[in-house]
């Protein structure tokens, strides 16, 4: 009996790990799949040059102003119904903003909120569930997946179904099948009447949540400014938008094995030491090259995928392995996504900005070059932290 219901158990872990992959696909393509059609969303919905650049950034403006929705959902019904109607909202979101052009900026902005309850709640859930480093790193693999198809498809979606309005609603159906997987799940999940531990901040724990934000934020901000911008960039180099489109996805794939393998080097110190600032460095030079030398494009993706997947990988490691438990889990998440969010969003709007002042991504790119050291120095301060509860005892 004993041995049936060890099976079961495990089954049912494995199921639950299963459906949190499932989640983070999810978590990318409303976002890759505009930038790569993001002229042709442009013609197809008649937007001005400042609706283009919200269109673009406001899944992540959205990001940072919902980020606080995630544990608030998750104090009420729990985890996992949680995840469940983030997915559900994701899909309804997907499918209404290209339904009116006038819907179009307010979907957007509520699929940027449902992948931010998503986003902050799949930490505190891998670690209920007890994690390993190996299955954190496929969680956050999961996200790079979701990119790449979202970018490698958008413009065969868009020759097939006829229209850039189809194509974008399309990735609904991936989160109707996120949100069908977790419905088994969320049946299991905390009962909304079970008071939900008290979190208590005090000053040393404080000091690492501030540099694990400064992680978070400025790892988001330059992938977000990538996986928004180098469409437009790499035409401004001369590539077609189908070719633009390959590299954009080509970042995310590339980056795959290095988002798996991040967490699990977090957990280790002695290579994160080198290895975790070593990322910021490799990201400014690169950033560096890209701005003065238009001949090396597919090299500077492949280095820059490689390097901001690894980031992001590292970025959540750390948010699960600097939590003593799953409530701090949580609320770290929440907090360092959520300023990191915002920090992402009106920063990847300012490089847009700074590129229609200066009529080229020259100064833009410099600008992430200096963000890639500081990522280098601040990485360099949180690895040397101790995991934090902020569970009041």
């Amino acid at each position: 009996m004993s041995s049936q219901s060890d099976r079961t158990g495990s089954a049912a872990r494995a199921f639950a790990l299963g459906a949190a992959l499932l989640v983070g696909i999810n978590l990318r393509p409303a976002i890759t799949s505009v930038s790569t059609l993001l002229d042709q969303a442009t013609r197809a919905f008649a937007l001005t040059g400042v609706e283009r650049s919200l269109l673009a950034t406001l899944p992540v403006i959205a990001f940072g102003l919902t980020a606080p929705l995630g544990p608030m959902l998750s104090r009420r019904i729990g985890t996992s119904r949680s995840l469940l109607v983030a997915m559900a909202v994701l899909a309804v979101a997907l499918v209404t903003r290209v339904l009116a052009g006038w819907m179009l900026l307010p979907g957007t902005f509520l699929a940027g909120a449902a992948i931010m309850v998503a986003a902050t709640l799949l930490p505190p859930y891998l670690k209920s569930l007890d994690a390993s480093g190996l299955w954190v790193g496929l969680s956050s693999m999961s996200f790079g997946v979701g990119a790449a198809l979202g970018a490698g498809f958008a413009v065969p979606l868009d020759s097939m179904l006829g229209g850039v309005a189809p194509a974008l609603a399309a990735w609904a159906l991936l989160a109707v099948l996120a949100a069908l997987a977790m419905i088994p799940i969320g049946r299991g999940d905390r009962s909304p009447g079970q008071r939900p531990p008290r979190i208590v901040i005090d000053g040393g724990n404080r000091l690492t949540m501030i540099i694990m934000t400064a992680v978070f934020s400025l790892q988001a901000l330059l992938y977000f400014a990538v996986t928004t911008w180098l469409p437009l960039m790499l035409a401004s180099h001369g590539e077609n938008r189908a070719v633009a489109g390959l590299l954009l996805g080509w970042f995310s794939l590339i980056g795959l094995i290095p988002t798996l393998v991040a967490p699990v080097i977090a957990r280790r110190r002695r290579i994160l030491t080198w290895f975790g600032p070593g990322l910021g460095i490799v990201m400014g030079a690169s950033f560096a090259w890209f701005a003065f030398d238009a001949g090396s494009d597919v090299a500077i993706v492949t280095i820059l995928g490689i390097a901001q997947n690894a980031g992001f990988g590292l970025a959540m490691g750390l948010l699960v392995s600097l939590a003593a438990d799953a409530p701090s889990a949580g609320l770290l998440s929440a907090i360092a996504q959520g300023v990191g969010y915002i920090v992402a969003g009106g920063g990847s709007l300012l490089f847009g900005v700074v590129h229609d002042a200066t009529g080229a991504w020259t100064a833009t790119l410099v600008l992430m070059a200096l963000c890639g050291a500081s990522l280098s120095a601040v990485v360099a301060l949180v690895i040397r932290r101790r995991p934090v509860s902020l569970v009041a005892r």
